[in-house]
C-alpha cells in the first residue's frame, strides 16, 4: 500500500508500505494519516481500539512513549523511526535468483581437504559476469585457503543450510592480504574491525583497498574513499527538517527514481552538526569537540538513499531524512563509491581453523562475513565459528542479517557496525557462550556500533555473552529491541572518538540475565534516549559517566518490566505503521 500525505499544494510526503506489490494508493491528509496510525498502533499493541487502549492491561502495558510516538513517528525526540531498516526497506523475503553455477562443476570437492576457494571464486565471478544469479554450494565441508569475494551485483552464494554446508577456512586475512595497520599508528591491527573471509564489496572498492594495504597506506572505508573531493555534486539541497520524506533541490535534471545517491552534510566551525546529532541544547553546545580528531575524521556525514520520486525540483526518498538539512552544513546530493547491491550469502557455516583468540587489537583476521559499501544486501541462515570477528558492516546500508549466529572459542566483535553504516537490520541473531575461557588481554564487545552510524536495528536476539557496545564515534538513532543478554562484555572506544551516544538511542524490551546495568539502562548516559521495558539492573565493573552536562532529556519507562511491555518489539510495531 502506498500512502501520499498532502501537506500543501507545493510538497508531499511518500509513505510506501513494506510490500513492493502494487496495491494502489490513497491521497489523505496528515491529520487522517496520523489518526489512522494511532488507531492501527493501538490495535496492534493491545488488540483493542484506541479509546480502550489506555485502560487495557491484561495484554500488556503500553508505555506513554509509544502513545507519543504514533502521533509523531518521524520526529519523536527520543525514539527514531526505523520502520524501513534493512534490505528492501524491511522486506520479509529475499529474492530467489536463478541458479547459474554449482561450485562442484568448477572443481570444488566437499572432502574437507581440497582447497576449494579458487573454484568458488571462479563460480562467483562467472555469476557476476552473467548479470547475477545463485551460486550453489551442495552439502559437505569445503576447505578454503583464500577468502571468498562477492564483488558483482545480484550474486547470491547459497549453501544447503548452515547445518549442511561448511566452508573450512585455514588462513587469516593477515596471511592472505597483509598487515592492515591502524590509521592512528602503533601496532594495532585493523583486521580487528574490518574485513571478512567472506567479503561482500564492490570490485572497485576491493581493488583500491587491497592496493592500499599492500602499499602500507590507509584505505579509507567510507562511501567516498580517501579523495572525497573527487566525487561529483549532483545538486544542492534546500533546508528541510529531520523526518521529512521530500526535499527541494536546486537542479533535479540528473536525478531519477530508483537512483542511489549520497546525502552529504559537512560540519561547520562550531560543530553544530555534531551538536544536532546529539540532540542540541546546552549540553552538546558546552561539549569540547575540537580535540576529538577520530570523531571529526568521520565527517561529513554520508547517508546513501534511493530516490523514490522526482516531481519538478521536489525529490522524495525511500526513507525519511535522518537529520535536519541546514545551509551551514553545505547539504548536497553527490555520487559515491559504486555500491554492491542485491547480493547475499545464505545457508552455510564458515568454520575458521581453531586458534587462540589474539590479544586486544592484534587480531589476525580470522573474520566471518563482511559487508562493505553494500546497499540492499543480506545474509540469511549463516553461522560463523571460531572467528576473531563475526559479522561486519562497514559503510554498509539497508542490509539485513537474519538468522545469523556467532559460535565457538569467542570473538572480539561478534557484530560490528561502523564507518557510517545506516538503516541496517540484524534480527534473529545469536551470540553463543564461548567454548574455551577467554585468554588474557582479550576483550569481548558484543554488538558494536560506532562512527556516526545511525538508524540500525538489532531485533530478537539472544546474547549468551557480550554487551550493547558503543565504541564512541557518536552513533545515534539506533535501536536494540526484544533481546536477552548476559551482559558480561565491555565497550571500547578511544577518547578522541568523542561521545558514546548521540540522540535517539532506544533500548526496548531487554532482558538482562545477570543484572548488570552497563550500557543497558542508558537514561543516565545517552541524550534524548529511551529505555523501555528493562528488568532491574545494578552497576558493576565498567561504569560510565555522561558525556554531556545538564539535563539529558532521556526517558525511562516500565523499568523492572520485560515481555509484558506492548509493543513487545519496537521494530515490528513500527513496520505496522
Amino acid at each position: 500500500m502506498e500512502i501520499h500525505v498532502s501537506e500543501s499544494s507545493e510538497s508531499s510526503t511518500s509513505l510506501e508500505g513494506g510490500s513492493d506489490m502494487g496495491m494502489g494508493h490513497a491521497d489523505i491528509t496528515r491529520r487522517s494519516l496520523l489518526g489512522s496510525a494511532i488507531a492501527v498502533a493501538a490495535v496492534a499493541v493491545t488488540g483493542t481500539p484506541a479509546t480502550a487502549a489506555a485502560t487495557t492491561r491484561d495484554k500488556g502495558e503500553v508505555p506513554l512513549l509509544w502513545r507519543e510516538f504514533v502521533r509523531t513517528p518521524f520526529t519523536h525526540p527520543q525514539i527514531p523511526y526505523i520502520g524501513r531498516a534493512g534490505y528492501g526497506r524491511g522486506a520479509t523475503r529475499f529474492p530467489r535468483r536463478r541458479v547459474v553455477a554449482d561450485v562442484t562443476a568448477y572443481g570444488a570437492v566437499p572432502d574437507g581437504a581440497t582447497d576449494c576457494a579458487p573454484a568458488i571464486n571462479r563460480a562467483v565471478a562467472d555469476a557476476g559476469r552473467a548479470g547475477g544469479g545463485t551460486v550453489l554450494i551442495p552439502p559437505g565441508t569445503y576447505r578454503i585457503d583464500d577468502l571468498i569475494r562477492i564483488g558483482q551485483d545480484n550474486v547470491v552464494l547459497k549453501g544447503a543450510g548452515s547445518g549442511r554446508t561448511t566452508l573450512y577456512a585455514t588462513r587469516n586475512l593477515t596471511e592472505l592480504i597483509g598487515v592492515y595497520g591502524s590509521r592512528y599508528g602503533g601496532d594495532k591491527s585493523s583486521w580487528s574491525w574490518a574485513g571478512g573471509l567472506i567479503w561482500l564489496a564492490p570490485k572497485a572498492r576491493w581493488d583500491s583497498l587491497v592496493t592500499a594495504i599492500r602499499d602500507r597506506a590507509w584505505p579509507f572505508e567510507g562511501w567516498t574513499g580517501n579523495k572525497r573531493d573527487e566525487w561529483e555534486t549532483l545538486t544542492t539541497v534546500s533546508p528541510a527538517q529531520q523526518g521529512s520524506w521530500t526535499v527541494t533541490v536546486a537542479d533535479a535534471r540528473r536525478l531519477r527514481p530508483g537512483q542511489l545517491v549520497l546525502l552529504r552534510l559537512a560540519d561547520d566551525a562550531g560543530h553544530t552538526l555534531l551538536e544536532h546529532m546529539s540532540g542540541g541544547g546546552p549540553g552538546p553546545e558546552a561539549y569540547y569537540w575540537d580535540d576529538k580528531t577520530k570523531l571529526t575524521s568521520y565527517v561529513p556525514y554520508e547517508w546513501p538513499v534511493r530516490i523514490a520520486r522526482v516531481a519538478g525540483r521536489k525529490v522524495t526518498f525511500e526513507r525519511p531524512l535522518p537529520l535536519d538539512v541546514r545551509p551551514e552544513w553545505d547539504p548536497r546530493l553527490t555520487t559515491h563509491v559504486p555500491a554492491l547491491t542485491g547480493a547475499g550469502v545464505e545457508g552455510l557455516t564458515l568454520q575458521a581453523v581453531r586458534t587462540p583468540q589474539s590479544p586486544h587489537l592484534l587480531d589476525k583476521g580470522y573474520n566471518g562475513v563482511a559487508f562493505q559499501c553494500t546497499y540492499d544486501c543480506w545474509a540469511d541462515d549463516v553461522v560463523v565459528r571460531d572467528v576473531d570477528n563475526g559479522f561486519g558492516l562497514v559503510a554498509a546500508s539497508s542490509c539485513t542479517l537474519r538468522r545469523t549466529r556467532v559460535a565457538g572459542r569467542g570473538s572480539h566483535h561478534p557484530y560490528f557496525c561502523r564507518e557510517g553504516s545506516h538503516d541496517n537490520l540484524i534480527e534473529d541473531f545469536t551470540v553463543e557462550e564461548r567454548t574455551v575461557p577467554a585468554p588474557p588481554n582479550t576483550q569481548l564487545h558484543g554488538i558494536n556500533v560506532e562512527g556516526l552510524s545511525s538508524y540500525n536495528v538489532w531485533s530478537r536476539g539472544e546474547m549468551q555473552m557480550g554487551t550493547f557496545d558503543s565504541h564512541r564515534g557518536l552513533p545515534f538513532a539506533n535501536v536494540r529491541t526484544d533481546i536477552t543478554v548476559n551482559n558480561n562484555g565491555r565497550h571500547g572506544g578511544d577518547a578522541s572518538a568523542g561521545p558514546l551516544f548521540g540522540a535517539r538511542f532506544t533500548h526496548w524490551n531487554v532482558r538482562v540475565t545477570n543484572g548488570r546495568a552497563g550500557l543497558m539502562r542508558i537514561d543516565g548516559l545517552a541524550p534524548y534516549s529511551a529505555t523501555v521495558g528493562l528488568n532491574e539492573v545494578t552497576e558493576f565493573d565498567q561504569i560510565d559517566v555522561p558525556d554531556f552536562a545538564g539535563d539529558l532529556h532521556a526517558r525511562l519507562e516500565l523499568y523492572g518490566t520485560t515481555d509484558t511491555v506492548r509493543p513487545r518489539n519496537l521494530y515490528e510495531a513500527q513496520r505496522e505503521l
